[in-house]
């Protein structure tokens, strides 16, 4: 009986902090102009925002033809990808980047997924168990994440709109959320 009760209220626990994460402030998207999406240039590029803005920051959110991506700037290098994680539509732009197994990965704060941020391959730490002391692995789950290209130009930063030809796993939540970054409701 008690450990019903110990499991009831951890479910209780993890309900209240998932609510807390949901309803917490929201990352702001700089340069956002009056229609509610950033600046388009005529070669198709979004204005994101200003490079030296976003090196400070280490990472800020935008939309992208009424999808929110998050750019992140790390050791040097920026990148784009759809802010929602592909797994549950966890906000990747509340994540921690770590380096795993040499690969520079945003950590998902709801369920702990690892993404690279160069490709948007989802990894795990798999084991073979035909070894004789199996010890753990890095493996690819393939691409789960979409990307988006990313230019610099006169000290401002760019994202290039999402080749919808190709479908990731992520594309699911980045629909759903396209309601101002909240979970758009049926009513």
């Amino acid at each position: 009986m008690l450990d019903l009760v110990i499991l009831s209220l951890h479910f209780f626990i993890c309900f209240l902090i998932s609510v807390a994460i949901w309803r917490g402030p929201k990352d702001v998207d700089l340069r956002k102009s009056s229609t509610g999406t950033l600046e388009m240039q005529p070669d198709g590029l979004i204005l994101i925002g200003k490079e030296d803005d976003i090196k400070r920051s280490g990472r800020v959110t935008g939309k992208v033809n009424g999808r929110e991506v998050v750019v992140f700037y790390h050791e040097g290098k920026f990148h784009a990808m759809d802010s929602r994680c592909y797994h549950e539509g966890g906000p990747l732009c509340l994540g921690e980047i770590e380096d795993i197994n040499g690969q520079a990965c945003i950590i998902c704060p709801w369920h702990k997924y690892k993404i690279t941020l160069e490709t948007g391959e989802g990894l795990y730490e798999g084991i073979n168990p035909l070894e004789p002391s199996p010890t753990p692995q890095w493996q690819s789950k393939g691409v789960k994440q979409r990307i988006h290209k990313v230019t610099i130009d006169n000290g401002n930063v760019y994202v290039s709109p999402p080749d919808l030809s190709v479908s990731f796993d992520s594309d699911y939540f980045a629909d759903k959320y396209k309601n101002n970054g909240d979970l758009a409701m049926e009513k």
